[in-house]
């Protein structure tokens, strides 16, 4: 009876382990100076999680088999349980953003108009179609998919010059050309297939916060870091905390290669943790 006990422990710790870590993560903001391995260890630490729970059932039946039926069911439950959140999460948040894209895509057509020599404007940037509307504060975004497009309001092009808009769109061009919205998707899934009091509200944040900072070294590789920074004061007179972390961050070197290499290695260690798992009970 041991050695089922001990397994169940150490499948239950490994999923402890990754499911906490989301309430750790936000606090190592080192990770904004690197956001491309960062954001693969939060995919990483997510994945892993979510993988855990997957096979505490196939675990549990293979080690216990029928001799342990209070242990059997819980893992049995807990898998059932994971993967029916998780396809209810996906089809809820899938289809939520693209009916909203959709419809929000049929307003800037009806209200927008075509951002006229978008070449000049953007330099060695492809872009897709640019849209303008003349209403609402200086902002600029993008609508992913397969009709994608950026859009920038009027106010952003009487305050923004030459180099400051070339700095914007090369911005929103990172996110459509990373898929930054698969992204974000994921792990707004994953965030609302967690039961609602162990969902880290702040965790999600930090995982926008860092597909922004990806976009903008992205697009200061495009144009210039200087030239982004003054858009975005320029654009947000009254900075939100997200704005002025990214405006500090444009303002530092990114994290050196080795430290980057370091979290890399750490995300792909992350993933090998339920495959461990697994394999130690199994063995």
């Amino acid at each position: 009876m041991a050695g089922p006990v001990l397994t169940a422990s150490v499948v239950l710790a490994a999923l402890a382990l990754t499911l906490g870590a989301p309430r750790l993560l936000p606090r190592w903001r080192a990770l904004r100076r690197m956001p491309g391995p960062g954001l693969l260890l939060w995919q990483a630490v997510s994945v892993a999680g979510v993988a855990c729970a997957l096979l505490a059932a196939p675990v549990a039946v293979s080690t216990t088999g029928l001799d342990q039926p209070l242990l059997l069911g819980l893992a049995l439950a807990l898998s059932a349980l994971m993967v029916a959140r998780l396809l209810l999460s996906g089809h809820q948040v899938g289809t939520d953003l693209r009916r909203r894209r959709q419809e929000h895509r049929e307003l800037v057509d009806l209200v927008g108009r075509r951002l006229d020599d978008t070449s000049a404007a953007a330099g060695d940037v492809a872009l897709p179609g640019v849209a303008v509307i003349a209403q609402g504060n200086p902002t600029a975004y993008c609508l992913p998919g397969r009709d994608r497009r950026i859009v920038l309001t009027q106010a952003t092009l009487d305050r923004l010059g030459d180099a400051e808009l070339r700095a914007v769109l090369a911005h929103e061009q990172g996110h459509l050309d990373a898929r930054h919205d698969l992204l974000l998707e994921l792990f707004t899934v994953l965030h609302e297939a967690v039961p609602r009091p162990l969902r880290v509200p702040s965790a999600l944040a930090e995982v926008h916060l860092l597909a922004e900072a990806l976009a903008d070294r992205i697009a200061e590789q495009r144009t210039d870091h200087t030239d982004l920074a003054r858009a975005l004061v320029g654009m947000a007179p009254s900075a939100t905390a997200e704005v002025t972390a990214r405006i500090r961050l444009l303002a530092r070197p990114p994290a050196p290669v080795h430290t980057r290499i370091a979290v890399t290695v750490l995300a792909l260690a992350v993933l090998a943790v339920p495959c461990a798992v697994a394999v130690l009970a199994l063995s």
